[in-house]
């Protein structure tokens, strides 16, 4: 980055850096985030800068490709359904090997090399996760629900933040794994993404942000709902040309159920991307409309099309 590009950015960062001095900000880091040694660094560089202004950033990560590695090459086979990893005992065992024994210790070890403090968790904790079995109904038309029994999976229901607390009191960085445990020390695989949210909601994060080299939501051929091309209106996108951040989870969720679904959506441009804005100079902050998709012969649902929750 040149001066010129420095001096800008940090002018820009000003506003922000007294806007959240003090606040909590969640910080995702999904498995395919970790792949590249110098984007790892970089990354924990940037946790130590926030940690640095005043501001207290909590890390929840995955490691979706990594356990698929040791899977592999303890020859146990994976099995998804509907996008979801199916998790018996022995997957379940490697899942927390990997995730609490390998992934987190080498986060934890980035952060704390690159000048912050910070402390490897995993929801068991503390009873830091409490959770629960998930399971998920799958509707199709003319058909009956079917019911998908998905192992070892689990979801939040109660997240203990005094830990966490109390770590950030003391100047740590808390770097948590997303494995849970139910009243009965019953251990589960939770989404990285869902725990995220559990976790910035229990502790009244002033910002969640999503990490990961998933560029957003996907419609049925693949392409990005939050990429677009500029309409003639300024300030709305309408299609497919670049990518943009949603601050407001609320907002985000909605986002998350129009795939497959035509959205112009209002935003705002800035010079340039910072971490607490989502790394994108194109923040959404509503949707203008939502209209049906052209019909696509032989598309495919949407994602998470005909799903619910028990």
């Amino acid at each position: 980055m040149d001066a010129k590009l420095q001096s800008q950015v940090l002018i820009e960062s000003l506003p922000y850096l007294r806007k959240f001095h003090g606040e909590t900000v969640v910080i995702k880091y999904g498995g395919h985030a970790m792949k590249d040694e110098a984007l790892k660094a970089a990354f924990a560089r940037n946790i130590a800068l926030l940690k640095l202004v005043g501001i207290h950033p909590v890390v929840v990560h995955g490691g979706g490709p990594q356990i698929g590695n040791m899977l592999e090459k303890l020859e146990i086979r994976s099995e998804f359904r509907e996008g979801l990893r199916v998790t018996d005992d022995a997957t379940m065992n490697v899942v927390e090997m990997v995730l609490v024994g390998s992934v987190n210790k080498d986060i934890v070890n980035q952060i704390n090399r690159a000048g912050a403090r910070a402390v490897g968790l995993s929801g068991k904790d503390g009873m830091l996760l409490h959770a629960e079995k998930k399971a998920m109904v799958v509707t199709r038309e003319n058909q009956p629900p079917e019911i998908i029994d998905l192992g070892n999976v689990g979801r939040v229901t109660r997240v203990e933040t005094t830990l966490i607390f109390s770590l950030m009191k003391d100047g740590f960085v808390p770097v948590i794994a997303p494995v849970g445990v139910d009243d009965e020390g019953h251990t589960y695989n939770i989404n990285a993404d869902a725990v995220a949210g559990a976790v910035a909601g229990a502790l009244r994060a002033r910002r969640l942000i999503m990490l990961t080299d998933v560029a957003g939501v996907l419609d049925p051929e693949g392409k990005l709902i939050q990429s677009g091309i500029r309409s003639k209106t300024a300030g709305t996108i309408q299609s497919y040309e670049f990518e943009f951040s949603v601050r407001d989870p609320e907002l985000a969720r909605r986002l998350m159920l129009e795939g497959g679904r035509s959205v112009e959506l209002h935003y705002k441009e800035y010079f340039g991307a910072l971490p607490w804005r989502g790394f994108t100079k194109f923040v959404v902050d509503s949707v203008v409309s939502s209209s049906p998709a052209p019909s696509r012969q032989g598309a495919a649902p949407a994602p998470g099309a005909g799903l619910s929750e028990l």
